[in-house]
């Protein structure tokens, strides 16, 4: 047993999230969002050296000494329960966060979130792209997607990952799981190949450079369904990135090429609840005929009032999720206006009138 694996357990025990060992400080969880440190000695930077080294393999150590950062799936066999990490150097030393990957997959309904995203996994192909905050739970709702499709589908998945987070054993469908850095060199390298694999589905944990996006936009216009995240706010933000990371003599015809292959944008946001726990608000966006035009003629500061008229076709804005969350008397109003975009439509909510600008 490592010595990292007892406070990994308590991590789970605690119904904890993620667990922060930084060097002068004591171990400190994140429990439904809050920092909470543990009545602990501070920890240093040879004794998070020697936790840390102890679990890593020979090549975690170099890809670590060379990068300075790294990224790797740990397992604690003796509690089941998995483990992203990501260790890096930081002022006082060596320093690295564990963030618990939940043995089971939730379906969407149990992770709270809305019936429509099901319409995710009805595509035969195109471009879904998830985003929000690290944390805001896009590998969850994926690995829920990905299950789903699993079980009612018969197609080929294989997922790129950096590490691989949830574990998709073949149901209804094959599955293969590859791990940046363990079974391929990169993102592109691997979706470049994965071209040659006769997938019907892939997952792209995240869309990282250039080359990365525009792989993943040539497999969902070559008749694959392709998952993949980004991260930004909102989904007309999200648009605006993927084209803004072109050229700019390519981003017209990147536009053209998004109106055929983009399905889809999610934007999860968590907020804390009043009972001290945490709820999800998702904007959705399908790219429909009227968005599509919207793309095609840079339009996309429009896209909000296309979700609001949307509204019949599954479309939502975050600020009626987040409103729904509020009449369900789920969240305080006050967490309501922190999160929300058009802030004076919760105003009256919190007793007070909007703040008037100086002159």
């Amino acid at each position: 047993m490592a010595k990292i694996d007892a406070l990994l357990e308590v991590l789970r025990d605690r119904e904890g999230s993620d667990l922060h060992l930084s060097p002068t400080n004591p171990p400190i969880l994140r429990i439904h969002g809050i920092l909470k440190p543990l009545d602990m000695e501070p920890t240093t930077h040879d004794g998070n050296k020697e936790m840390l080294y102890e679990i890593m393999s020979e090549g975690q150590k170099r890809r670590f000494e060379q990068a300075l950062e790294l990224d790797f799936a740990y397992e604690v066999q003796s509690i089941a329960s998995r483990f992203r990490t990501n260790v890096f150097y930081g002022r006082y030393g060596l320093t690295a966060v564990f963030r618990l990957i939940p043995n089971e997959i939730k379906s969407l309904e149990e992770l709270g979130l809305p019936p429509q995203l099901l319409k995710c996994t009805q595509f035969p192909q195109g471009l879904i792209v998830f985003t929000g905050a690290t944390g805001s739970g896009k590998s969850t709702t994926l690995a829920a997607l990905i299950d789903h499709i699993n079980t009612t589908r018969s197609d080929h998945i294989i997922t790129i990952e950096d590490p691989i987070e949830f574990v998709h054993e073949s149901k209804q469908c094959l599955v293969n799981q590859r791990e940046v850095g363990k079974h391929t060199r990169s993102f592109a390298a691997s979706l470049r190949a994965a071209l040659r694999e006769d997938p019907d589905v892939i997952l792209v944990g995240e869309m990282r450079d250039l080359e990365t996006i525009e792989l993943a936009i040539t497999a969902a216009e070559t008749g694959h369904l392709v998952f993949s995240t980004l991260h930004t706010s909102s989904a007309s933000k999200t648009v605006d990135r993927i084209i803004n990371v072109f050229p700019s003599d390519q981003q017209e015809q990147i536009r053209t090429m998004l109106c055929e292959s983009l399905k889809g944008v999610i934007a999860q946001h968590l907020l804390k609840t009043i009972d001290g726990r945490r709820a999800v608000a998702v904007e959705i966006l399908w790219v429909t005929p009227a968005v599509a035009n919207l793309i095609r003629e840079g339009k996309t500061y429009q896209i909000p009032s296309a979700i609001q008229t949307g509204k019949g076709e599954g479309m939502q804005l975050l600020d009626q999720a987040i409103m729904d969350l509020l009449k369900a008397r789920r969240i305080a109003p006050e967490e309501a206006f922190r999160v929300a975009r058009n802030k004076a439509a919760f105003e009256t909510m919190l007793g007070r009138s909007a703040p008037v600008a100086s002159t």
